[in-house]
């Protein structure tokens, strides 16, 4: 048997040992071979340093482009990773929460790159801040991907979806990524690998897989390199504190098991829908991936009063699984992960079992579809009850399989110190039809917890569950859980970034920044309106007016609106309004006549305004004042898929004192080249 090759260095190479074998968690039968002897970690690491650049070169919405294709390629190859899925342990409904999954964490990345994030290699972030009192020293902070690798270990429980989550941001980042699966189900991720190469959409030294042990990979990490696990809080711990982690101070960011809770609100009664879903939640948590999820539900708090009848739903639904060979379509529940695997959950329930006694299934024994109960890693879904959800073994024990504990509470102010005795969770959830109940319990909890949900019948038709991680949130949780939040949107791409202060003169910073920042050159001639995206710089400004306001023009704007607040009507009450002392413009009519001051009426490159941003009124406009209004193109973004692109102006209108009366930004969708759409 052949061990799996590593992905390293540019090609695939296999490993010079026979490694260890790795079994077919249904059948017990080999599947493959693991092992990293004589692949060169140091090397592997240092040639995705070196061949970085492509990667780094390409704009934020050039790799979105790239990660927008590459979703859509293994997803007409999906079928192949189910397959080898099912020798996981895997259903087809695992297969598709782990496959499916993770193809659309690309797919929401590159959604998201493209909307929040600019066509350029660096981030800016937040206001031009003034380091003096000229203006002339001003300084902004920008984010550039680091130089380094991100090293990216995972479980065995997520093959697809765990790589793809953490490939995800790093790539949209500009950050080569070096993914090492866990031995388990390495040929699952490996087949996901060898998917991506033969799609030949990445920049050649953007992936790397090394398929086995990690061997001697983080003594090799540098300063400029990452590292993000996922796995169990013991190995979190001791990888946190290697050497090399600690000497470059290598980003360390962790994901690990946890205890997560549900619960029931005191609000619930016996036959609602909010029961229903409750217990709906807790066995598909259960269930999906024989509850091998980091985010399963580990501690159900009850209602004391509703406790009997919890139990009696769960336990109806529970005996109602069929176990067996994940293959078989009538199979609700596979095996866990390996023989191994299932010795620990035992372990972990015989602890639990001190506090809490048995309600729902034999660990040691279970009905089996169409698989060997002896070779196979194949267990019963186990539920047990503890009455006095104090006992410290319900709080400090992981039973990383099919197996939660339904605790019974007797007031919700026993909630927040009991979900505290987990140490921190990655997900909680709270069934209730009572938003009062809501706040006050998601306030209490929030401080242990990455992410809640708050599940009611208005959210329950889309709700996507308990367990499930969405690109958009955060991934991670305090404490046991691991300490991490990266994983979760921009904040996922900005951690594989370098947030650097830069001080520079107006001139220099928006050169540095690719954005004109106030007291930066301006360049005044053609009409800017009249350039395309080709033509115009940043910078390239008009000035127009002035204008004078009449008591007219604030009349007939009140007319034609309906805006006929008393500060632009009435004399008398306006003169009362200590801000305004009689009647002013108002603020849209300023904004409007700004408009037709500086527009360029001509068919031309400027397609359409689609919107202002940061609009602020800073000082009254009355009738007589005359308004001169300046617009400077501040920021020019082509897209990536279309004829046009994204125009930024800053537009600050004055009176005739030179006082700003409004800022704001001006959007506009504008064509690439001089020629006509159509030509």
């Amino acid at each position: 048997m052949r061990a799996l090759g590593s992905y390293v260095e540019g090609h695939w190479q296999a490993p010079s040992g026979e490694g260890s074998v790795v079994l077919d968690a249904a059948t017990g039968e080999p599947v493959t071979a693991v092992s990293t002897e004589g692949i060169d970690m140091a090397g592997a690491l240092d040639h995705a340093r070196r061949s970085g650049a492509p990667l780094r070169e390409l704009t934020f919405h050039q790799r979105a482009g790239i990660l927008k294709e590459l979703a859509a390629y293994l997803k007409a190859h999906r079928e192949e990773l189910y397959e080898l899925s099912t020798r996981t342990g895997a259903t087809l409904r695992d297969s598709k929460f782990d496959v499916d999954g993770g193809i659309g964490v690309l797919a929401a990345y590159a959604s998201k790159a493209k909307r929040e994030l600019p066509n350029d290699t660096i981030y800016v972030e937040g206001p031009v801040e003034s380091l003096g009192r000229g203006g002339s020293f001003v300084g902004q902070h920008v984010l550039s991907p680091l130089r380094g690798v991100a090293v990216q270990i995972n479980a065995f429980n997520f093959p697809t979806w765990g790589p793809l989550e953490k490939l995800a941001p790093a790539f949209i980042a500009g950050v080569p990524s070096l993914i090492k699966p866990a031995s388990q189900t390495a040929y699952v991720t490996e087949r996901l690998v060898r998917l991506i190469a033969s799609s030949g959409l990445f920049p050649e030294g953007a992936l790397a897989l090394v398929s086995g042990p990690a061997g001697d990979l983080l003594d090799h990490l540098g300063p400029q390199d990452l590292v993000c696990f996922t796995g169990s809080a013991a190995t979190a711990a001791r990888l946190r504190v290697h050497p090399r982690v600690v000497a470059s101070s290598v980003r360390f960011n962790a994901e690990t098991d946890s205890l997560n809770l549900s619960i029931l609100g005191p609000d619930v009664v016996a036959g609602s829908r909010e029961l229903d879903l409750y217990v709906d939640g807790l066995v598909s948590e259960m269930t999906v991936k024989a509850g091998q999820k980091c985010t399963a539900i580990r501690r159900a708090f009850v209602p004391g009063a509703l406790a009997e009848e919890v139990i009696g739903a769960l336990v109806e639904r529970l005996a109602a699984v069929r176990v067996g060979n994940p293959a078989n379509p009538e199979v609700a529940m596979g095996p866990l992960a390996s023989l191994a695997q299932r010795d620990e959950v035992r372990r972990a329930i015989s602890r639990l079992s001190v506090a809490a006694k048995t309600v729902f299934g034999d660990p040691y024994h279970v009905e089996v579809i169409d698989g060997d109960d002896e070779r196979g890693a194949f267990m019963s879904p186990v539920l047990l009850y503890a009455d006095d959800p104090a006992g410290p073994e319900l709080h400090d024990t992981e039973a990383f399989g099919p197996v939660s504990t339904v605790m019974a509470y007797s007031s919700p102010s026993q909630l927040p110190s009991l979900a505290a005795l987990g140490g921190g969770s990655l997900a909680g959830s709270v069934v209730t039809s009572d938003p009062g109940f809501a706040k006050w319990v998601v306030r209490e909890l929030a401080p242990w917890h990455g992410r809640l949900l708050v599940l009611d019948v208005d959210d329950a038709g889309e709700s996507t569950g308990h367990g499930s991680p969405l690109p958009a949130l955060v991934h991670g949780g305090p404490g046991r859980a691991g300490g991490g939040e990266e994983l979760g949107g921009m904040r996922a791409v900005h951690h594989h970034m370098q947030r650097s202060g830069i001080q520079a003169s107006p001139r220099v910073l928006s050169a540095v920044t690719g954005r004109w920042v106030p007291g930066a050159p301006r360049s005044e001639g053609m009409h800017p309106f009249r350039k395309s995206l080709a033509e115009l710089r940043v910078g390239d400004t008009v000035v127009a007016g002035p204008r004078r306001i009449t008591a007219e023009d604030i009349a007939s704007f009140a007319s034609l609106t309906g805006d006929t607040f008393y500060a632009h009507t009435d004399e008398e009450a306006a003169k009362a309004n200590p801000l305004f002392g009689g009647i002013v413009a108002h603020g849209y009519l300023v904004v409007s006549y700004a408009a037709g001051m500086f527009v360029s009426p001509e068919p031309g490159p400027v397609l359409a305004n689609y919107g202002l941003e940061n609009l602020r009124f800073l000082t009254p406009v009355r009738p007589g004042d005359e308004l001169t209004v300046t617009l400077t193109a501040k920021q020019i973004t082509p897209r990536e898929d279309a004829a046009y692109g994204e125009v930024r102006w800053d537009a600050v209108v004055v009176n005739q004192k030179g006082e700003p009366v409004a800022t704001y930004d001006v959007l506009t969708l504008v064509a690439k080249h001089p020629a006509p759409l159509s030509a």
